[in-house]
């Protein structure tokens, strides 16, 4: 009897994966890698409510992040109630967002931006709660579509029904084969909805089906941000490090799946933790340039109501932001040598993106680089994209300092 139940339940997954297996991300939607701002790093879930959002809104519209790209609004965990409705539809939380969802959305549209939350495809939420997607799909997406979302964020959290019983200890109670079915299927409903959403998958490494189904997905855990003990670390001796990741830690295992950016794609390592979250001006001047050059939707995770003039004139520098959007290639660890890495990503005009990191707890360090290295030679023009300002022609080599988590970003040209 065992031994035809699990005959029927493989033959019911071979069915589900093949009704979704054509499902595919609509490229369309971020042909140059999503930007904009989430909720989570600064507010978690405890502490976000309708009020900051509709104040975060304005500042993202009136601080002139809306006009550097940041254009997605997306609230991330909290905004849900802790049960279900009565047909299965989710709830918003009756006393931190009071009013709902949709009133939320038609407020940023108002202001020219566009708005996702944060949901889950299996039955329960990440804190336990029965909110989840599963077997609910059509239900939930109507209610995106009726409330004019244009993001979500499927997280992969808890599975409590999953028929591998044998898998019930990785990835709360997921198997392999039931992630890829549950996120084919939401790839193929969003491409049947009739609204441009933006597909943002959540599932904490890099999967190699994640091209073919959604527009950015995550390679990594979650970053370590103010609201976790010691906020955020750039690059922590191993005695300090945390359960969560260090900016290095994600920038590295991001760089892994470097080849498989491009065409509606982008490999996501987090939303960044610029601005109060405790790191340095170096390090967060070398947090923005890593997500610039990796290609990495830029999803800021300050609060944008209280930025210093620093912070500011950081995340809307224009010639970084350009690195970013431009969408030939991830660019990726050149060398990797002596505490010093060399990242590079050609850019579609044949000039070159080059950044230059000391992660030497030792202090300063003289990084060279030699242009074959990175495909040139012979003269070499090179500016400055963080100063904004020209350093002039080199030949075969340049040498720059940079103190410890500090980097020199470059664009060079021939």
């Amino acid at each position: 009897m065992r031994t035809k139940l699990r005959h029927y339940l493989l033959f019911i997954s071979l069915l589900i994966t093949a009704a979704y297996s054509e499902a595919q991300k609509r490229p369309e939607l971020a042909e140059t890698p999503p930007m904009g701002w989430n909720s989570w790093n600064f507010h978690g879930k405890q502490d976000i409510n309708e009020q900051i959002i509709l104040e975060t809104i304005d500042a993202i519209a009136e601080e002139g992040l809306l006009n550097a790209g940041y254009n997605y609004i997306v609230v991330d965990g909290g905004w849900r109630d802790t049960r279900l409705g009565p047909g299965g539809e989710l709830l918003a939380h009756p006393v931190k967002f009071p009013n709902g969802i949709k009133p939320l959305a038609d407020y940023a549209h108002s202001k020219g931006l566009k708005f996702g939350v944060h949901v889950v495809p299996g039955t329960h939420d990440c804190g336990g709660d029965p909110v989840g997607g599963y077997g609910r799909e059509e239900i939930h997406l109507k209610q995106f579509v009726e409330w004019g979302l244009d993001f979500i964020k499927l997280d992969l959290c808890k599975q409590t029904e999953d028929p591998c019983s044998a898998c019930q200890k990785n990835w709360g109670g997921w198997s392999e084969s039931t992630i890829e079915e549950t996120y084919r299927k939401w790839s193929s409903l969003l491409n049947e909805c009739a609204r441009d959403i933006l597909f943002s998958i959540s599932a904490y490494q890099y999967r190699s089906w994640y091209p073919e189904v959604c527009n950015m997905a995550r390679t990594t855990g979650d970053i370590q941000s103010i609201i976790h003990r010691g906020g955020a670390q750039f690059n922590p001796p191993d005695s300090f490090k945390m359960l969560l990741y260090s900016v290095i830690d994600i920038a590295e295992s991001n760089n892994l799946s470097s080849s498989e950016a491009g065409n509606g794609y982008w490999n996501d390592p987090d939303m960044m933790v610029t601005g109060g979250h405790g790191l340095s001006q170096n390090e967060q001047e070398s947090h923005f340039a890593l997500w610039s050059i990796m290609s990495s939707p830029l999803f800021l995770g300050n609060d944008p109501r209280t930025m210093t003039e620093f912070e500011k004139e950081l995340i809307l520098n224009s010639e970084m932001i350009a690195v970013n959007q431009d969408p030939t290639e991830q660019g990726k660890i050149v060398k990797n040598l002596n505490n010093t890495q060399v990242w590079a990503k050609k850019l579609k005009d044949g000039k070159m993106a080059v950044l230059l990191l000391n992660v030497d707890p030792a202090g300063v360090k003289d990084i060279q680089l030699d242009f074959k290295d990175v495909g040139l030679k012979n003269s070499i023009r090179v500016r400055d994209i963080i100063n904004k300002k020209d350093l002039g022609e080199f030949t075969d080599s340049l040498t720059l300092t940079a103190e410890t988590n500090q980097c020199r970003f470059l664009i060079i040209s021939q």
